[in-house]
């Protein structure tokens, strides 16, 4: 990090600050007194749907006018309005992919510092300066589609810190990484302030990873005011029963959401010498044979890169196998057909409903209660038995009081379990979920995975791409490890755990 320059830390002030999206009665956050001092670090907390991400997005100034919604009291960074402080505040958000603008490592950290008019000698110095501090020792003519998650992460964090923000804003910057992405964020995180002196807000569930690192801990309840301020150790210590309440891991207690189960059954779906990849000619994960059984959950895991979204999209009929094939079983495909990459949309609705990484890639329309209504409209389903079961699983998914809202103007939690919600409706036979405890509470967690355990319980067979350890422990009746063959993007074989279950 040599020659990295220590900032001007920035103050945050806020008095009686309310932010409430546009259309809704409530308000996101209400009546918040907050004072951040220079270079303090603080992790932000609560329950799924509480603020927090409402707040960072404030103090970054990225907050729409009128028609977004609309502000009381005051939010103040170094004395001025967020959005007057251009420059002054860092935004990183939890998914890596949607941050990463240009197609070489240079030129995407360059981008912010072009937009404050920085002189172009100037960018090239701020580029080198932030790559070395985040540690990714790259060539600048990398290109980004080459890295991984946490490589990734460590780019938009280095994007950040080249436009020299004395706020630097992390919203659940590790929520879509593998362990050691996790650990490659934290620490570049924790070397970029040791050598900036920057001030320093986290947004994130997970307690644990940025203990040691922050020096306050800020909690929010469920309805958007703050229960708690302080040092972490006497926050976790004097206030246990309301971070439990509100949602929060609390470290050393563990979810309670059941365990995995011994299985049998039949295959509903199969994959032979499966070959998978986004492109044809470019092959991640090759010679698979992997099958999902009625009546099970099967857990998925292995690091950022190694295919396991591109495996299970082809599983769900939705990408084309590159070699191979995914068969169907009679029981599934009831008359469509062998191979679901051959259905109609219509017929995938009822027999396999996929869940992607990225929440927003699914909405299309215009609230909650009619994005979970699509797939029955489309299975032509306008009955009363059909609105009481969209009744159920928005109440099922804690997703009832926000009916009437736009589905973009949802925390990231709540776009998850609503993505969720517009799968299940459909009641299909097989169920695909990518990452599907991102931005969970505890609480919201263990209602998913109570649920998820009661489907496979009536006879789905779920497949689940997932990082989060405690989620394959409570549903991981088959666990399969996708690993990359060593040396190359273009994997020719790949290792499936041979026991098929998690150990």
């Amino acid at each position: 990090m040599t020659g990295t320059e220590r900032l001007a830390p920035a103050t945050v002030e806020a008095r009686g600050w309310g932010w409430r999206h546009a259309g809704r009665i409530r308000w996101a956050v209400d009546g918040v007194d907050l004072e951040i001092r220079p270079s303090e670090r603080v992790l932000v907390v609560g329950p799924s749907g509480g603020g927090k991400s409402t707040l960072l997005h404030a103090l970054a100034g990225v907050h729409g006018g009128a028609e977004e919604g609309e502000s009381k009291g005051s939010l103040l960074v170094d004395g001025r309005e967020p959005a007057a402080a251009r420059g002054r505040a860092g935004l990183v958000l939890q998914d890596p992919d949607s941050q990463v603008i240009l197609a070489r490592v240079g030129d995407d950290v360059a981008f912010g510092c072009e937009n404050l008019g920085v002189p172009p000698e100037e960018i090239w110095r701020r580029v080198e300066q932030a790559l070395d501090a985040v540690g990714l020792d790259l060539p600048l003519q990398h290109p980004t589609n080459a890295l991984s998650g946490g490589q990734k992460q460590r780019l938009a964090l280095a994007g950040a810190l080249a436009m020299r923000p004395g706020l630097l804003l992390l919203d659940e910057p590790t929520a879509n990484l593998d362990p050691d992405g996790v650990a490659e964020v934290r620490d570049a995180v924790g070397r970029v302030l040791d050598a900036t002196g920057a001030t320093f807000v986290v947004v994130e569930h997970r307690v644990d990873v940025w203990l040691g690192l922050v020096d306050r801990m800020v909690v929010f309840g469920r309805d958007g005011r703050l229960i708690a301020d302080g040092a972490p150790e006497a926050v976790l210590e004097a206030h246990r029963s309301a971070l439990l309440d509100a949602g929060v891991w609390v470290p050393g207690v563990p979810a309670d959401a059941g365990t995995r189960r011994d299985v049998g059954g039949p295959a509903l779906l199969r994959a032979e010498h499966l070959s998978v990849g986004r492109t044809r000619g470019k092959v991640v994960q090759s010679d698979l044979d992997l099958d999902l059984v009625e009546a099970t959950s099967t857990v998925l895991t292995g690091p950022n890169g190694a295919g396991k979204s591109t495996v299970a999209l082809t599983m769900g009929g939705l990408l084309p196998a590159l070699a191979g094939r995914v068969v169907a079983s009679d029981a599934l495909a009831r008359g469509a057909g062998a191979e679901p990459i051959r259905w109609r949309s219509k017929q995938l609705l009822s027999r396999v409903g996929t869940v992607f990484q990225e929440p927003e890639h699914q909405f299309v329309a215009r609230s909650v209660r009619e994005e979970v209504g699509v797939a029955l409209r489309a299975l032509g389903r306008r009955d009363d038995a059909a609105a009481r079961r969209l009744d159920e699983v928005l109440e099922r998914l804690r997703l009832d009081h926000l009916a009437a809202a736009n589905p973009f103007t949802l925390s990231g939690g709540e776009q998850r379990r609503l993505t969720v919600a517009s799968v299940l409706v459909a009641q299909p036979s097989v169920v695909i979920l990518d990452e599907p405890t991102f931005g969970q509470d505890r609480v919201t967690w263990t209602e998913l995975v109570r649920l998820l355990r009661e489907l496979v319980d009536g006879g789905v067979s779920l497949l689940s791409v997932t990082h989060d350890r405690a989620f394959r422990e409570a549903l991981g009746d088959r666990h399969l490890d996708l690993r990359p063959a060593l040396g190359g993007a273009t994997v020719g074989s790949a290792t499936v755990g041979s026991d098929r279950r998690a150990a």
